[in-house]
């Protein structure tokens, strides 16, 4: 019956997942040594009963057994669950005369009265709740937990995830779906997915949640929102989840109705201590508060000519008496600077807002740090605040749902970047006070956007835990529970995996360009004059002669002096400055010889053709994992991949031809403004299409393509190379303003038609709307015609770029 149950339910797993359980899967693992049979848990509080419950669940989904639950502590080999305190009472004789913090865990084997226990302990409820989910991460990756003695604490009492979710149901930033929290301008009716959501931030060891934007809507303050919140606070506390509010600052007056929200005045100070203790009267153990000041449009203390000490102090006293604490965002800057003044720069804004009120914070106060100086980009430096804050809690605010790393539409795994830039901090001997991630997970099956995307929430909860995690050892982990221990699967998704970064780095902005993206937009497609000419400070200032931003201290806007003495002579010398940041520090001419050999100008073309045909690769490493694990999962990440290829040249075209129009140097290997086998639609034979300009002019091969103006178009042109196999590549525009219809032909033969139906942000022809279509296999002879026709829908035209034919790839012996 067993072995029945158990191809059942391999059977099932094999033909389609969601993605919905992520890494808790619980997929059947070859065991060395069986598990107890029974379990048993001290008391039955909330975390405690479902640890036990998560333990029962992840062995039945692991061998196929039911562990058994006694009401007392079995007389046979068992596991065991309990605080410490309760642990000393249940084996009073076994050496439990350590102490644990409240959040740290021990597992350990022990023998008593001749029986045999696997013993999960904690500080707390929640410490056991950890420790259960820790038990089952090695269960489920094949570590033997048969002779336990292992001792877990996390490096930082914070670690919460941010959601920027809005009370109408949307989500700034957020790429997965819907809110889980809010719909329609109210707290969702079904929470049972806040409660899986807190199952999953519980099995990293993440103990807070934001559930509103950082943009914060001042009705969640009032009597009529608290009860809302004490609902889902309520559906997160099993797993030891507090939650978090946003706040704005101006609420004294926009909500409270007083005549001021000066952090000074008394009345102010009187209105957060009067809504702080109510919302603590309703919700007893909420971990505090997040507020955004005085940037990107959000009102501060500098309407009263105040401090951001003074503005956080009088929020972060009312949360005081009930031990809660502030995260105040450090992302202040001004973003209406003078784009012409070489001394402005947006980098430096974090530093010289926050340096000077060092020691001046409340000890509940934590300004919260981006990884970065800019915004979240695909590479940049250590924000030197960190270094710089010697008095004053700090923690580390990084991004996992991938604003601007694709939108979680590419493949960017994001633990390399973050190890990097926590390796930093560790060199300074900085103490963090925590974490905090920007997730957005929504409505989606896969919570994230796309399956390989979750590694990156993974990959945060387990470096808030232990920051000294390797990326590799994080990866091996996530993929193990995420998608069995085939060794093909895990050693090409880990590679995949740790090699994308990197990869996307490559065909975006490489040499510390930053990410070439429609800065003034949405922050996905490319757009690589984007970031100028405005006053939002992203700048790379390129032009004919060179490129990158001047911030050295003896020409340029200073930004190298807020870093220590030596990091500063590292980056504001040009031998020294590495490469990979060169043009973020410094503004050189297009033929600067790097450390590599090469000029700058070579590198940026030879980056965004490797990155593009890297991301080209993923396809094929891809496919040979089709019935390795299961159809939908592999279908679902197959479509994203082929996606991603056909995204990664628009890339490399786009910014390839834009530098090689603005700086007039030829590409020396030939490719740069050369596509064999392209045909430009607009030399088609047209019928009902138009030629259009495309804006910018770089997102669109040779800067044009055609748009249908009527009910239906078609573009023909006719095949005279050698008669052969081909693959035929389709370049047009998908836009979220219509569902075009497109139909190719041979000879009048149909050999694919497909909806424009994709999720994409733009209702434009761009570089984010320009998609790939590939018909692989196609018989072509001399004098055919292959022709394409075009059925608008909404305001999307059918639009249409190029098409190539390619000769397929030669297959492996």
């Amino acid at each position: 019956m067993r072995t029945l149950l158990f191809l059942f339910s391999a059977a099932l797993w094999l033909h389609g997942e969601t993605g919905y359980d992520a890494w808790l899967r619980y997929a059947p693992v070859k065991l060395a040594r069986p598990l107890p049979a029974t379990i048993f848990a001290a008391d039955d509080s909330k975390s405690l009963t479902a640890a036990r419950d998560e333990v029962v669940r992840g062995v039945r989904g692991i061998t196929a057994l039911t562990l058994r639950i006694e009401s007392s502590l079995p007389k046979e080999e068992a596991i065991v669950l309990g605080t410490m305190e309760q642990i000393r009472g249940l084996f009073p004789q076994s050496g439990w005369n350590q102490s644990l913090d409240p959040d740290a865990f021990w597992l350990r084997t022990l023998t008593s009265g001749g029986v045999r226990y696997t013993v999960v302990t904690g500080g707390s409820d929640r410490g056991v709740l950890y420790g259960a989910f820790a038990l089952l991460r090695k269960i489920a990756t094949g570590e033997s937990v048969g002779a336990l003695d292992e001792k877990q604490a996390p490096y930082a009492p914070i670690r919460w995830v941010n959601q920027w979710d809005n009370l109408d149901g949307s989500i700034e930033r957020g790429y997965g779906g819907r809110s889980i929290f809010w719909e329609g301008g109210h707290a969702r009716q079904d929470l049972s997915r806040v409660s899986d959501y807190g199952r999953m931030l519980a099995s990293l060891g993440i103990n807070g949640a934001t559930i509103d934007n950082v943009n914060a809507d001042k009705r969640l303050l009032s009597d009529e929102y608290i009860p809302q919140v004490a609902r889902i606070a309520e559906a997160f506390r099993p797993w030891g989840v507090r939650i978090a509010l946003s706040v704005d600052f101006g609420s004294p007056q926009s909500l409270g109705g007083l005549d001021t929200f000066d952090p000074l005045d008394p009345k102010v100070a009187a209105w957060w201590k009067q809504r702080a203790d109510a919302v603590y009267a309703a919700i007893p153990d909420l971990a505090g508060f997040v507020l955004k000041a005085d940037s990107e449009g959000r009102v501060g203390p500098s309407a009263y000519k105040r401090t951001h000490a003074d503005a956080a102090n009088v929020v972060s006293r009312a949360l005081a008496p009930h031990h809660g604490v502030l995260l105040y965002r450090g992302f202040v800057y001004d973003h209406h600077m003078d784009w012409n003044n070489p001394k402005n720069d947006r980098a430096r804004a974090a530093y010289d807002n926050f340096k000077p009120l060092d020691g001046q914070f409340n000890d509940n106060v934590i300004i919260q740090i981006k990884n970065g100086p800019i915004d979240f980009q695909v590479r940049e430096p250590v924000s030197p605040l960190f270094d710089a804050l010697e008095k004053t809690n700090e923690a580390m605010e990084l991004q996992v749902t991938q604003e601007y790393m694709g939108q979680a539409r590419h493949l960017v795994f994001l633990a390399p970047q973050w190890r990097e830039v926590l390796d930093v901090v560790r060199r300074q001997n900085r103490k963090l006070r925590g974490f905090a991630g920007v997730v957005n997970v929504g409505l989606d099956d896969n919570w994230m956007g796309n399956n390989l995307s979750q590694a990156n929430l993974y990959a945060y909860g387990r470096f808030t835990w232990n920051p000294a995690l390797t990326s590799e050892a994080v990866v091996r982990e996530w993929t193990l529970q995420t998608f069995g221990s085939d060794p093909r699967v895990v050693e090409t998704i880990d590679a995949m995996q740790l090699g994308s970064w990197k990869t996307y780095e490559n065909y975006t902005g490489p040499l510390g360009l930053q990410t070439l993206t429609d800065i003034v937009g949405n922050h996905y497609g490319v757009a690589v004059e984007a970031s100028e000419n405005n006053g939002w400070g992203q700048w790379h200032r390129a032009d004919a002669r060179g490129v990158g931003m001047d911030r050295t201290v003896a020409t340029g806007a200073g930004y190298i002096g807020q870093y220590s003495t030596q990091v500063a002579r590292t980056y504001e010398n040009l031998q020294s400055c590495p490469d990979e940041l060169l043009l973020f520090m410094h503004h050189v001419p297009y033929t600067y010889v790097l450390h590599s050999g090469k000029t700058v100008i070579q590198t940026i073309y030879d980056s965004h053709y490797e990155g593009a045909r890297a991301a080209e690769a993923y396809v094929p490493q891809w496919q040979p994992l089709k019935g390795k694990i299961d159809d939908q999962r592999y279908a679902a990440v197959l479509a994203q991949l082929k996606y991603q290829a056909g995204q990664a040249q628009v890339w490399r075209d786009s910014v390839v031809s834009w530098f090689l129009k603005e700086s007039g140097i030829p590409d020396v290997k030939g490719r740069a403004g050369h596509y064999p086998g392209r045909i430009e639609a607009e030399s088609m034979t047209l019928d009902g299409y138009s030629p259009v300009d495309v804006k910018p002019w770089e997102t669109a091969s040779r800067g044009k393509a055609i748009a249908c103006g009527q009910a239906k178009c078609s573009a023909s042109t006719r095949f005279d190379g050698t008669a052969g196999w081909y693959d035929l590549r389709v370049q047009y525009f998908d836009q979220n303003n219509g569902i075009s219809h497109f139909r190719t032909s041979i000879n009048k033969q149909v050999v694919d038609e497909w909806d424009a139906a994709d999720r994409i942000p733009t209702r434009k022809m761009d570089g984010s709307s320009s998609t790939r279509r590939e018909i692989s296999g196609i018989a072509l002879r001399p004098g055919d015609q292959i022709m394409i026709e075009g059925t608008p829908n909404g305001g999307e035209p059918a639009g249409l770029d190029y098409i190539e034919i390619l000769s397929p790839p030669a297959k492996a012996p």
